[in-house]
């Protein structure tokens, strides 16, 4: 989380120096450097071969994402959702869900399909970018996720040294984290899918926690839920995308059976709840919490090896 937190603002620093745009920085500096766990965790875990745990990864940070990380900023202080402000990142989120569980079917990831979930999120970056280009500065998400960012380096030596030292932590703990996976795994007989649905997944998904909720204490709902979507889009797109480019990843039938429909029965929940205008306040934020706690329990429970194999 920490050092994902050195590359995120590295990287701001060597983008402003570079004429990057603050729109360009939010949607691209900001999204990666949130994700970067997610990235290097799922790429070391289908390089070490531990597919299962790499997809895993990917649907079970959305889930996090989407129950646990937008249940605890509500809690922080209620979410205001402006649907003129979210409602695109929104569709696209829920878009991106229905194009992965497609691809999914298909024998698992293979090249062309990493491709291709590559292709698609330039495409929305593009199209994000001239969207937000026409919207009042103040009102565009992306470029408050940028301006969110606090302690960036004034000097380019200590942008570089943190950058360079955010990566190798985020390498040295994705190794780690796949390493200690995997032994759990094998030590309790568990599936390393459902490793990487519940711990890895959590563990690589704390950077969008603190962000969700700083942003949050704010008063910068929208920047939390955006920041949210975003990282979903990333997570479904780039990663499981740039990760099949590097190698394959076959869809264990656990989760083609059940953890890819939960993904998908929660991606269209959230979507009604921020696209209905509605305040999200505490009550449904522990609802969100609640609902991600029965999910983690229902993957070590018996009732999993019934609904979807162990």
């Amino acid at each position: 989380m920490f050092c994902a937190d050195y590359v995120v603002r590295g990287a701001v620093r060597l983008a402003r120096m570079l004429g990057l745009s603050t729109l360009l920085i939010g949607l691209t500096v900001v999204a990666f450097g949130t994700s970067a766990p997610e990235f290097v965790t799922t790429l070391t875990a289908a390089l070490a071969g531990a597919p299962a745990m790499a997809v895993g990864n990917v649907i079970g940070s959305n889930i996090a994402n989407l129950l646990l990380v937008l249940g605890v900023a509500a809690l922080a202080r209620p979410l205001i959702c402006n649907r003129s402000a979210i409602g695109r990142d929104a569709v696209a989120m829920l878009a991106a869900t229905l194009i992965f569980i497609a691809l999914g079917f298909m024998a698992g990831f293979q090249l062309w399909h990493g491709l291709v979930l590559v292709a698609l999120l330039l495409i929305y970056i593009g199209h994000a970018y001239r969207a937000e280009r026409r919207v009042v500065v103040a009102d565009a998400v992306h470029v408050q996720e940028a301006e969110e960012v606090t302690g960036v380096p004034q000097s380019l030596w200590t942008a570089g040294l943190l950058l360079a030292v955010g990566l190798a932590g985020i390498l040295i703990g994705a190794d780690q984290l796949v390493r200690g996976g995997t032994g759990i795994a094998r030590h309790f007989g568990i599936s390393e899918a459902v490793i990487g649905l519940t711990l890895v997944a959590l563990g690589t998904s704390l950077p969008e926690v603190a962000t969700a909720v700083v942003a949050s204490r704010r008063n910068h709902g929208d920047v939390a839920i955006g920041n949210i979507l975003g990282s979903n889009i990333f997570n479904l797109l780039g990663i499981a995308g740039g990760v099949a480019i590097a190698a394959p990843l076959p869809v264990p039938a656990q989760i083609l059976s059940l953890d890819i429909w939960i993904l998908l029965a929660i991606s269209v929940l959230v979507l009604f709840l921020l696209l209905s205008g509605r305040r999200l306040g505490r009550a449904a934020g522990i609802t969100l919490v609640t609902i991600y706690a029965a999910y983690i329990l229902l993957q070590i429970s018996p009732l999993r090896a019934v609904l979807g194999g162990v």
